[in-house]
């Protein structure tokens, strides 16, 4: 399958990009960012926010099925009025681009943050957190994504012929990040479960690069599984604690006291349900498994 990807040069996107390939796809990675490919990936340094660009990508990859990845990353790391507009345009862009050139799937990435934790007044209506619960982003960051996934929707009410959906990576950890290489946070992996404040900023959530390029792999290669304009967490099974994750959170995020019982069996605070049991997702590298043997492949 001929598969268009956005953002290919990011902590995601190279193991989407090597996953692709790994399954046989015909890949081309289109990014700002000029970088080498994985063997076998063809790469394009394009502005994808700009018209031409963009045309002129869409019509050299002719693509089967698109993976929009691209955009600011993390938030706070740009401006709120430039992170508002990169990523919802970006995304508007791309998915309405992928329909007019007759893809019959494209997926978009959102966030975990479009929940809106980590502010004094926000408690879960329930634990462990999946795709019904009400969504309330309180970063320009996490707004961006939450308007990502109501364009996924919009757009899919303009077309039968393209699956649209999107997809929530948690804290995506690159594949040299479990070796001990520094993470986009500033500290390493090893880190982040010795002091639990740093896992708390994002309730213990992760999954593994290439866990998530898997899942966005069975998204395209099966439209047929997916529900048109859905969004779908991903998400590892367990947390990221090496303690009893409902006392860490009742403790450091004191509001989700009254349901942090629910995770008193080890389960992880977000739930990876619906992508398991509609889309065939089965998440394997943990923590522990990759931290103990600090591997790379």
């Amino acid at each position: 399958m001929r598969v268009l990807v956005t953002g290919g040069s990011g902590r995601l996107g190279r193991s989407v990009l090597s996953t692709l390939a790994e399954r046989g796809h015909q890949v081309t990675s289109v990014d700002t960012t000029p970088a080498t490919p994985p063997e076998g990936v063809d790469a394009i340094t394009a502005d994808l926010l700009d018209a031409t660009a963009r045309e002129d990508a869409f019509t050299r990859a002719a693509p089967q099925a698109v993976i929009h990845l691209a955009g600011i990353a993390v938030p706070f790391a740009h401006p709120d009025v430039r992170t508002l507009q990169v990523n919802t345009g970006l995304a508007w862009a791309v998915m309405a681009a992928a329909i007019e050139h007759g893809a019959h799937s494209a997926v978009a990435a959102s966030s975990p943050t479009v929940y809106g934790y980590n502010t004094p007044t926000w408690a879960p209506r329930y634990l462990p957190l999946d795709e019904e619960h009400p969504v309330e982003p309180w970063h320009a960051y996490g707004l961006s994504k939450q308007i990502i996934e109501q364009t996924v929707r919009a757009l899919a009410r303009t077309t039968d012929t393209c699956v649209l959906s999107a997809l929530r990576p948690g804290y995506v950890v690159a594949p040299e990040e479990w070796a001990g290489a520094v993470t986009q946070q500033g500290h390493t992996m090893a880190e982040r479960l010795a002091d639990p404040a740093l896992a708390a900023a994002s309730l213990f959530n992760y999954v593994d690069a290439r866990d998530a390029a898997e899942l966005f792999s069975l998204v395209i290669e099966h439209p047929e599984r997916v529900r048109h304009g859905q969004v779908y967490n991903a998400v590892a099974d367990d947390p990221l604690a090496s303690g009893p994750v409902d006392e860490l959170m009742a403790r450091l995020h004191p509001a989700t006291a009254p349901h942090s019982a629910a995770l008193a069996d080890g389960r992880a605070v977000f739930s990876n349900r619906r992508a398991r049991t509609e889309l065939g997702w089965t998440p394997t590298r943990t923590w522990r498994a990759q931290l103990s043997e600090g591997r790379v492949g």
